[in-house]
């Protein structure tokens, strides 16, 4: 796949996806109307806030680096054609993933509404379940004893502090 292909179509993909279920979705369900702030501390909304500004540069950089470096997308249908294993990869196998629950659950605390927090739960959960049926072991069978290190030295979902390399 060439770059421009590449990059179109993470595009298209981060619109339908991402953007569909850590920005509609949570629309969706709470309508982004703040709720009474817990134990009335307006201040505990910080953190909230402070997640989705972690999460959104996170996700753009790990479907930046799939198009550019891996010359593919996140998209099952147009993988990457080399393993992305800089940036946040470098830290957890799965940043994008990660960075969409930081999303969901910034504006659980945010808005203050517990309805986010069990949505939360249940993407991570489907996030995980989908890891461990269909990603894993393609990615597997795709890149072999690449992959196998590199699952080996970073962890799928807590990310290490020190970046790993391959090689």
């Amino acid at each position: 796949m060439r770059r421009t292909t590449a990059l179109l179509g993470s595009a298209v993909f981060f619109v339908l996806v991402p953007c569909v279920l850590a920005g509609l979705v949570p629309w969706w369900i709470n309508g982004w109307r703040f709720q009474a702030a817990p134990f009335g501390v307006e201040a505990l909304r910080v953190p909230g806030a402070l997640l989705i500004l972690l999460g959104i540069p996170g996700l753009v950089d790990s479907f930046a680096r799939f198009a550019i470096q891996g010359l593919g997308t996140p998209a099952p249908i147009a993988p990457t054609r080399t393993l992305v294993v800089t940036g946040l990869y470098r830290h957890v196998r799965n940043p994008m993933y990660v960075a969409v629950l930081l999303v969901i659950v910034g504006q659980a605390v945010l808005f203050a509404d517990g309805r986010l927090i069990v949505y939360g739960a249940l993407f991570w959960a489907a996030c995980h379940a989908f890891v461990i049926a269909y990603e894993e072991p393609t990615l597997a069978r795709k890149f072999g004893a690449q992959y196998e290190a590199y699952r080996t030295h970073v962890p799928r979902w807590m990310p290490r502090f020190t970046g790993w390399r391959l090689g």
